[in-house]
């Protein structure tokens, strides 16, 4: 195994770009537990996504994140999948890096507009995050974040055309 410790390996990128099922293809290949950060929140939140944001707001979202992503990070032979919005707090940068490993998936507006909008789970837990939504959304969210994934990846992996077992293979290979 490339990957060769048990500190936990963090997956970051856009809804959409297959964080969450990426993160369960590569923790079976590296003997690891999955878990995702979003799934954390709403069981301690004991509410949707969705609904923390329309009854709390943003600002406790991401407080309610920013714990996950902390205690996330403090776990062994773990893959963690974060939610696209993680990056947006420095705190969370500097507690992800130091952790270990932070994988990048990428894909097309086009792609991550597809499988959005295919996700069957998108439109009951995961609000839109701006007035537009949809490929105004993506385009705008992606221009501000796309920075602070490349900043904060160890690895960049591009998604496109690729089933989770092949990034899985990938992430392996190149860790």
């Amino acid at each position: 195994m490339a990957h060769g410790n048990d500190s936990p390996v963090f997956l970051i990128g856009y809804r959409g770009t297959g964080k969450s099922t990426v993160a369960r293809e590569l923790a079976a290949k590296l003997e690891f537990d999955a878990a995702d950060s979003d799934v954390v929140v709403e069981n301690e939140a004991g509410k949707t996504l969705a609904q923390i944001f329309a009854e709390d707001g943003e600002p406790a979202f991401r407080e309610l994140e920013a714990r996950a992503v902390t205690a996330l990070s403090g776990k062994r032979r773990m893959v963690v999948s974060l939610g696209g919005g993680a990056v947006l707090r420095e705190s969370n940068l500097e507690v992800i890096r130091r952790a270990g490993p932070v994988v990048w998936l990428t894909a097309s507006v086009d792609t991550i507009l597809d499988r959005v909008n295919r996700d069957e789970t998108t439109a009951h837990r995961r609000p839109n995050l701006t007035v537009a939504g949809g490929r105004a959304e993506i385009e705008e969210l992606l221009a501000v974040r796309t920075p602070l994934y490349r900043e904060c990846a160890t690895l960049t992996v591009d998604t496109e055309g690729k089933t989770a077992a092949e990034i899985a293979d990938e992430i392996v290979a190149r860790l």
